[in-house]
């Protein structure tokens, strides 16, 4: 698709939507930061007024970036509700399209999220290129799209084990069908809104081309197989995308981030255990019980970041101050992988916190929950090995015993996973660095925005 311009000029304007999701959106508005170091690039920001609270710090930091605020139904943002959200946000279209032609310099790009495949038919309508941005893994984002493209069917409508084959990726995974994303696992062929859905992620196939919050020593085969699906090499590797404000990534921390650092200053080298399931996941009491007995019985200092309405008995589970710290509500997740303090992540393994552990050389325990998770810890513990398996599934309770082991294990600093933990922050900090490949991806983006016909 031609752009607006074969040549470049003084300013080329981009129109970056997100979506309104944590996981999603700190990754885009870390790559737009980047962006708007360009003063050939003008920068305008799609937000809906019901989200307007979650970007507004970072619209203050920038200046420069023009914010577009247009209103949707408001809607709670948990997991089963983010298709009603993507199809709240298609219905934002008209309005986009006139909102472009009463502009007087109408933007010549947009880069929108993977979950924004709308955005696909908005450009094509208005003449312009679109460039989908993946806040997951290019595995995930491989897995994802096969799923849209090839519509594998059931055999077994009651099996819930029954194993779906990604063929035509690197390896050909397996999983069963409960590890399937839950967005396809809701489609039922000839509904409207499913038709729908299929046809905004089939629309990010078609795109200009695909960036991705990923680097290439630690996804190689899956860039190279994306080229291959988009039929050109416009596929760029830009992260790990590092966070502007490492103190407030996410938001504010519930506790002050001076007295997580304290508490972690008095700590021995590598001992501690952080523990966080991210945005959305709530654990059971069960659940809950479980994880706490287990760094009881392990001896382990660790870190607890838990939702200020995790069902949690704080008179069964006392924890002594020296030994664990519980943090109600967001914690400040880049500074405590950050100390060299933190040995181990017990983690849900999403793609976020998956790259900040990387970056800082901690290793993982893997405990995949929903979505892209699950792919995720295929690639952490099966062809990295970076991460051990803990768990599966959000209805798993862990045998408390076994779990004090690993956790034991996981703070002791020697074997494969810790090596190569260390290994593979070398080659990210490598990646990000001048010269390095996310650097140079970083760049052939910008020069795609300021010379489009090349």
């Amino acid at each position: 698709m031609a752009g607006r311009s074969g040549s470049a000029t003084a300013q080329s304007h981009i129109l970056v939507i997100p979506f309104p999701a944590q996981g999603h959106m700190i990754p885009l508005l870390d790559l737009t930061h980047n962006l708007a170091t360009n003063p050939n690039l003008t920068i305008t920001l799609l937000t809906t007024a019901n989200n307007l609270s979650l970007i507004s710090p970072f619209l203050s930091s920038h200046p420069s970036i023009h914010p577009l605020i247009l209103h949707i139904e408001n809607t709670t943002l948990v997991p089963h509700a983010i298709p009603s959200i993507i199809l709240a946000l298609s219905d934002l279209e008209n309005n986009l399209i006139s909102w472009f032609h009463s502009h007087p310099s109408p933007p010549s790009f947009i880069i929108s999220d993977m979950f924004c495949g709308w955005t696909q038919h908005l450009a094509t309508h208005l003449r312009i290129q679109r460039l989908v941005f993946s806040p997951s893994a290019a595995f995930a984002f491989s897995a994802i799209s096969f799923l849209w493209k090839h519509t594998p069917t059931r055999h077994h409508q009651t099996d819930q084990n029954e194993p779906v084959s990604y063929r035509t990726l690197p390896n050909s995974p397996t999983y069963p069908w409960w590890q399937v994303s839950p967005l396809f696992r809701s489609y039922v062929a000839g509904d409207p809104d499913s038709e729908k859905l299929r046809s905004f992620f089939l629309g990010n196939l078609e795109s200009s081309g695909l960036v991705v919050n990923t680097f290439t020593a630690l996804e190689r085969p899956y860039l190279e197989f994306l080229k291959k699906e988009f039929g050109h090499d416009r596929v760029w590797a830009v992260g790990p995308l590092l966070p502007e404000d490492a103190d407030s990534r996410g938001g504010s921390s519930s506790v002050s981030v001076n007295d997580v650092v304290s508490w972690l200053d008095r700590m021995e080298d590598r001992k501690v255990v952080y523990v966080c399931f991210g945005s959305l996941t709530v654990l059971s009491k069960d659940q809950t019980d479980a994880i706490a007995s287990a760094l009881a019985k392990s001896g382990v200092h660790f870190i607890w970041s838990m939702k200020q309405d995790q069902d949690y008995d704080e008179q069964k589970h006392t924890v002594d101050n020296e030994k664990g710290l519980v943090i109600r509500g967001w914690a400040p997740q880049v500074v405590i992988l950050r100390h060299r303090a933190v040995g181990a992540f017990l983690t849900h393994c999403g793609w976020n916190s998956v790259l900040e552990s990387v970056v800082t050389g901690v290793p993982m325990l893997a405990w995949p929950m929903t979505a892209d998770q699950f792919v995720d810890a295929t690639l952490l513990v099966e062809e990295l090995k970076v991460a051990t398996r803990v768990g599966e599934g959000e209805r798993t309770v862990p045998d408390s015993d076994l779990l004090s082991r690993v956790l034991a294990d996981s703070v002791r600093g020697n074997g494969v996973v810790a090596r190569r933990a260390l290994e593979l922050k070398t080659a990210a900090l490598d990646a990000v660095r001048d010269g390095g490949s996310s650097h140079r991806d970083l760049r052939s983006l910008m020069e795609r925005f300021v010379f489009p016909s090349q």
